[in-house]
């Protein structure tokens, strides 16, 4: 029981942390309200945890013999990130999410883990930490664990946002947030740039 309790609080660190997934919950809460973000949430749940399962199985082992290849994840998450930002800072923050577009989708929730470097990183050290000689049923039990810790982090994440979108009724508010958000994630970018 303690390695299952061990396995979730690492999970909750590693995903309810700020980062880029968690900026864009916020921002899509704050904007679409809980229920249209709900894409978001499960497509980054889902990607992060088949992210996990494939580092488990192996993944890890194909970084180590041609790390150039993690060099275009890093550079095509940096790259993601930026996109993000930019389309946060230019959207006109009404509120009406039929006016202002939609909501992150389930696919892009799931792009935005495989190109977030804090994800790989997470799962590298989870899985060397608990799963180290590669046994499924472990591989398995953890990604359990973190398909719920992770969907609930992300969740209140949204939930903060839906919860801000109280205070910021007006679309000069929204812009202003939306705006903030994308300097955040251009600061994600700019760290990742830098390490």
């Amino acid at each position: 029981m303690s390695l299952i309790i061990s396995m979730a609080a690492f999970a909750l660190v590693a995903s309810i942390t700020p980062g880029p997934v968690n900026i864009v919950a916020l921002s899509s809460g704050a904007q679409f309200g809980f229920r249209a973000s709900q894409r978001h949430v499960a497509g980054a749940t889902l990607g992060f945890v088949v992210l996990l399962v494939l580092m488990g199985l192996g993944l890890h082992e194909v970084l180590q013999r041609w790390p150039a290849l993690t060099q275009v994840v890093q550079w095509a998450g940096v790259s993601f990130l930026l996109y993000m930002a930019f389309k946060l800072a230019a959207d006109k923050g009404h509120l009406d999410a039929k006016e202002s577009g939609r909501a992150p989708s389930m696919l892009y929730g799931a792009a935005m883990q495989w190109l977030n470097p804090k994800a790989w990183l997470a799962c590298v050290a989870g899985m060397g930490a608990f799963v180290a000689d590669g046994e499924a049923r472990l591989v398995w039990q953890f990604a359990a664990v973190y398909l719920v810790i992770c969907y609930v982090s992300v969740g209140c994440w949204v939930y903060a946002g839906t919860f801000l979108r109280g205070y910021l009724s007006n679309a000069k508010g929204m812009r202003l947030f939306n705006r903030s958000m994308a300097l955040l994630l251009v600061v994600c970018a700019g760290y990742l740039i830098r390490a």
